[in-house]
């Protein structure tokens, strides 16, 4: 296996450049010495970021594309057929998965913080960024989003701390060094890959093995599963939770009317710290709880972790406000798997709102089919909701799901839903029906962000051609 300690002055080709991750390691590897190039299947404000600052991005993925190269480099998404993947191996030329170059790039580091669950990591490694910046720790990040305070999602520090997003898509957590592991919570998703919930909690199991002796597992005290596991660890243990055996819990706990949380900080009963959070939700209580505990394990004040924590402001697509049309408020959450659909919501829920309005686009054919269940009940919350086709990211269709089953199933219940097949659809629909003082949010990791751009550039007067 080649290692990119050996590729300083050489050029790495990076198929799939325009993901969120892999557009973040290309700048990081630039910085480190590497000669990078990279392509992608469409053009994006990533890749004219990425050729803004001079690492050239071909668009569309052709086998010349890695002539020259002397190391491709491919997140999970790119199969072996990919023309490019396939002109590297015929040429000899060494090959890397996106998470076994981001494992190498964490290799000593004294603290390796390594936050991983089925969902929040994204939230919870922006906090704990924020704060070791905002407490002088220099730390190197890696995220799987977009945040403003580090100006993407990637920074290059000192040589101490590393933060990273560990996913458990394909796995790819177990190719990574953690010394500190963050659990935010174990449930099912990515059953394309995963047998079922077991197999999951079997991945997390082994992940956790990944920890040295002098290393710490900081995890949800309230998520069953991850209780579970923490009771097998063989090196330091620290819960985070609302229950009264967690370690750390938030004492005084008060809501505003916008659903942001005001608490105190408490360790083992104590008052450390007092937080005003000024993103909602009870979920980012517990973000900002994983977050007080990882900080506060390599070296920074509580009062200071809780001070930073109080300017926190999320990533772009969590829960993010991107506008107002026609006097209705536009929200977009990288929210796609039925749980965090159902939280975007909650949080939808209590803004001011006269009508709320769920923009569903479902994220893949197998993640519809073995949640399918789930997927009817996640917009209860929502007074309208619109359903767009199937994103299908790296998937084939199947031929045997189709948004229209999952239209039918909710309509069943006797929630108010309508098929709206493209963007186009959805906007229509939405401008014929909606009123002043109506809510409107989007959600999927696909690309629905971009109807809430399509609406807003359209402004006030629209009339679809």
């Amino acid at each position: 296996m080649p290692h990119i300690r050996d590729f300083a002055g050489k050029r790495a080709h990076m198929i799939g450049i325009g993901g969120s991750s892999m557009s973040g390691l290309a700048g990081m590897l630039a910085q480190s010495g590497v000669r990078v190039t990279g392509s992608d299947s469409a053009r994006s404000y990533m890749t004219d970021a990425l050729n803004a600052q001079g690492i050239p991005v071909s668009i569309g993925h052709r086998a010349e594309n890695v002539d020259g190269a002397d190391l491709v480099i491919y997140s999970a998404a790119i199969a072996e057929d990919n023309p490019e993947r396939a002109r590297a191996a015929a040429l000899g030329i060494p090959q890397m998965e996106r998470a076994t170059l981001l494992g190498q790039l964490m290799e000593g580091y004294r603290h390796a913080i390594n936050v991983c669950g089925t969902h929040g990591k994204t939230t919870t490694t922006s906090m704990i960024a924020e704060v070791l910046v905002d407490t002088g720790l220099d730390p190197t990040v890696h995220i799987g989003g977009q945040l403003d305070y580090i100006g993407g999602s990637t920074r290059v520090g000192g040589h101490e701390t590393f933060v990273v997003e560990a996913c458990e898509f394909h796995a790819s957590f177990l190719q990574f060094h953690p010394t500190i592991a963050v659990i935010t919570n174990i449930e099912e998703d990515h059953l394309d890959y995963y047998r079922d919930l077991s197999d999951i909690c079997h991945a997390f199991a082994r992940f956790c093995e990944l920890l040295p002796p002098h290393g710490v597992c900081i995890g949800n005290g309230d998520d069953p599963r991850v209780r579970d596991l923490l009771t097998r660890q063989h090196c330091k243990v620290v819960t985070y939770g609302m229950g009264e055996d967690c370690q750390w819990r938030p004492a005084n706990l008060t809501y505003d009317e916008t659903g942001c949380a005001q608490f105190d900080f408490a360790f083992e009963g104590n008052c450390v710290a007092h937080v005003a959070l000024r993103v909602p939700g009870a979920f980012n209580v517990m973000h900002a709880l994983a977050t007080m505990v990882a900080c506060v394990e390599v070296g920074a004040s509580a009062k200071a972790v809780a001070q930073s924590l109080s300017q926190f402001t999320a990533p772009h697509r969590r829960f993010e406000h991107t506008g107002t049309v026609c006097g209705v408020e536009l929200y977009t959450d990288y929210g796609h798997n039925p749980a965090e659909m159902y939280s975007a919501l909650e949080n939808a829920s209590r803004q001011p709102h006269r009508r709320l309005w769920a923009v569903m686009q479902p994220h893949t054919y197998s993640r519809v089919k073995t949640l399918f269940k789930d997927y009817i009940h996640c917009c209860d919350l929502a007074d309208e909701i619109l359903i767009t086709d199937i994103f299908a990211a790296r998937e084939k269709d199947p031929g045997d799901i189709h948004a229209t089953m999952l239209v039918d199933a909710i309509a069943a219940t006797g929630q108010s839903v309508h098929y709206t097949p493209t963007f186009d659809d959805a906007e229509a629909y939405l401008r014929a029906h909606w009123q002043p003082g109506d809510l409107v949010i989007t959600m999927s990791c696909g690309d629905i962000h971009l109807l809430n751009a399509q609406i807003q550039k359209h402004g006030e007067t629209w009339t679809r051609a």
